[in-house]
């Protein structure tokens, strides 16, 4: 059994005047044990929609159209906001947050934010229990415990409260972590030294999988097993590693890849191409392929017949004329 399972999630943005709009259509993949899955697209193309259900975290305007999200086989949907906080947060699923100034409170010292991670999830811990699993979770993870605990996130470097961030994330061993982006704030070096950080607690069994979400796909080649690329709240093609990034199928996927710069050899004498043209309004209702309108491979049925995601070899494609 799969230790996390997304299956056809739809969700919707509901605006004031009561209109639905669309923005994750019937996603699923399912994720094993010790595996890393990358999910790749441009800004705006339902990432982070897609994690908050991900993790049965349905904060007005957002709701859950139909579909389920199980972690370890129970359902984490149609539960109350209070309940997801306590019984799937922290527990079942974390977050690892883009933005780490924005998660940590400036006017409190790490290790008071990382007490109450602990005490908001289990009741009647003394003060020494939860000074003495700081000192060990922040040794064990490379960091200087004594100094680290003790200071404002606002004296501590981008990276370091970075790696602060993540480590209360995973306090309680979720099965899965979910990464947003966390590395994109940072510059080169540091993303290396939080990159190799969060593997290593990987492989010392501080969370199970992790799901890395991200809009630089040559970041995924390192750190992912598996990728799904994401267009106009869909996956486009799902595959290996290799698969995506060496021989995309999908135009959207081949486009995509076509717009990066690279450092390869071979590769360094192609210029970047720029994808023409921008994703479709999702308020409006969509005939067709989502990305026909950008598509230099469209042909006149793919404005007409909509695509669903089918079996290529051993990828998924939502394409009708990949091969």
């Amino acid at each position: 059994m799969s230790i996390f399972e997304v299956d056809d999630l739809h969700l919707h943005y509901r605006t004031r005047f009561g209109e639905k709009i669309p923005a994750v259509s019937g996603v699923s993949f399912a994720l094993e044990q010790g595996e890393v899955f990358g999910i790749a697209g441009e800004s705006g193309c339902g990432k982070s929609t897609l994690v908050n259900g991900c993790m049965g975290l349905f904060i007005p305007p957002l709701y859950p159209t139909s579909g389920d999200v199980r972690v370890a086989g129970e359902s984490i949907m149609n539960r109350t906001p209070a309940d997801v906080r306590t019984n799937v947060l922290g527990r079942k699923v974390s977050m690892i947050p883009q933005g780490a100034f924005n998660s940590l409170s400036p006017t409190r010292k790490i290790k008071d934010i990382a007490a109450d991670m602990i005490e908001s999830h289990e009741k009647g811990v003394s003060k020494k229990a939860i000074h003495d699993r700081l000192q060990q979770r922040f040794r064990l993870i490379g960091m200087d415990a004594d100094t680290v605990l003790n200071e404002y996130p606002v004296r501590l470097t981008a990276g370091m409260r970075q790696r602060c961030v993540i480590s209360i994330s995973t306090l309680l061993n979720p099965q899965v972590v979910i990464a947003d982006e966390p590395t994109s704030a940072l510059d080169v070096t540091t993303q290396k030294a939080v990159i190799t950080m969060v593997f290593d607690m990987l492989d010392k069994g501080i969370f199970s999988s992790m799901i890395f979400i991200t809009h630089e796909l040559p970041l995924l080649r390192h750190v992912a097993d598996r990728i799904a690329v994401m267009y106009a709240g869909e996956f486009v093609e799902v595959g290996t590693t290799e698969q995506i990034i060496f021989d995309p199928r999908q135009p959207y996927t081949k486009a995509l890849m076509g717009a990066m710069l690279s450092a390869e050899a071979g590769q360094k004498q192609k210029k970047p191409v720029a994808i023409e043209g921008a994703p479709p309004n999702l308020a409006k209702p969509i005939v067709g392929c989502r990305f026909a309108g950008r598509c230099p491979e469209a042909r006149p049925e793919c404005h007409r017949n909509k695509q669903d995601i089918r079996i290529v070899g051993n990828r998924q494609v939502r394409c009708d004329y990949a091969v």
